[in-house]
């Protein structure tokens, strides 16, 4: 147990790893979050993080994407935390921040982002981070470009339009998966022109390009489409959020409510989906792949007709 004496972030990290070596948290559990052990212990923050900062630098924990910070599966017997080396700001680098921040935005979501935060992780003063990002919200785009640079395209697009805009989509999806709160990041009413997410819309719209569609079409069913990805893409960072919660998967809270069903008149008054859902024996299984390929074939299927008719035109 760390004397009362002790930093705050250092008494956090001392329960923390008691609780690890007593087998109260065990390799794989996840552990609490910064923003609870901010609450808990009536810290602030960047306090929290820095703690757990502290035992992921001797190796107790690690940040698994969307899941958050567990006991790691193999830990070492670590070594003080005095001795632990920590990064001086001639050590940092744009680059360093970068993946520091992204790291926070995929496992603890974009809320838990800040400068603090990512300086807290590398073990350095908030201010030294300032010399490499201007603010958070340059950081944050700095972050979201790099997320959106991970995918690359073929030199040889696929024949077709329909193959090169259901390649692309996909490929979107897929960061969306990786990366959930790339999707709430801002309107498409007010889009962002990063770098690396221009060259997701500049295969999308070449795909387009050449069938006859005016520029405002051409634009338009680029946004479309890229809206219809977003908003499948929304519900992934949501339901990481609910679960955490409710402590409920969704398949668990859908029991709950679906209980409801056997009150009285419930089948009069929806007659239609309690016959559907009745006929599910193991109960309707909403799953967000499926939803996204079944909405990207039906809404392709629809622009058929009117890329091949301006083709035609």
């Amino acid at each position: 147990m760390a004397p009362e004496t002790d930093p705050p972030f250092r008494r956090i990290a001392a329960d923390l790893r008691r609780r690890i070596a007593d087998g109260e948290l065990a390799p794989g559990d996840r552990v609490p979050s910064n923003r609870r052990l901010a609450q808990d212990w009536g810290v602030a923050l960047a306090t929290a993080t820095k703690a757990l900062t502290v035992l992921r630098q001797e190796g107790l924990v690690e940040a698994r994407p969307r899941i958050g910070t567990v006991v790691a599966t193999a830990t070492a017997t670590a070594p003080p935390a005095e001795a632990q080396p920590h990064d001086t700001p001639a050590e940092l680098s744009r680059d360093r921040l970068i993946r520091a921040a992204l790291e926070i935005a995929d496992t603890e979501g974009l809320a838990a982002l800040s400068m603090r935060a990512v300086a807290a992780r590398l073990g350095v003063s908030a201010m030294s981070a300032y010399r490499y990002v201007t603010s958070k919200d340059e950081l944050v785009l700095l972050v979201a470009d790099a997320a959106f640079g991970e995918a690359a395209y073929p030199a040889d697009p696929p024949a077709g339009w329909r193959p090169r805009l259901e390649l692309g989509a996909r490929t979107l999806w897929a960061l969306f998966r990786r990366h959930p709160w790339l999707a709430h990041l801002s309107p498409v009413t007010r889009p962002l022109l990063l770098p690396n997410l221009l060259t997701h819309a500049e295969w999308a719209l070449a795909a387009l390009d050449g069938h006859g569609l005016s520029s405002t079409a051409a634009l338009d069913l680029h946004v479309l489409l890229y809206s219809y990805i977003e908003g499948v893409a929304v519900n992934l960072e949501r339901e990481t959020q609910a679960q955490a919660a409710t402590g409920l998967t969704g398949d668990q809270w859908t029991d709950t409510r679906f209980a409801a069903l056997d009150a009285p008149g419930a089948a009069t008054r929806f007659p239609v989906f309690t016959r559907l859902t009745a006929g599910l024996p193991d109960g309707y299984d909403l799953d967000l792949d499926a939803l996204f390929e079944l909405g990207l074939a039906t809404l392709l299927d629809g622009l058929t007709p009117r890329v091949e008719a301006a083709a035609n035109g």
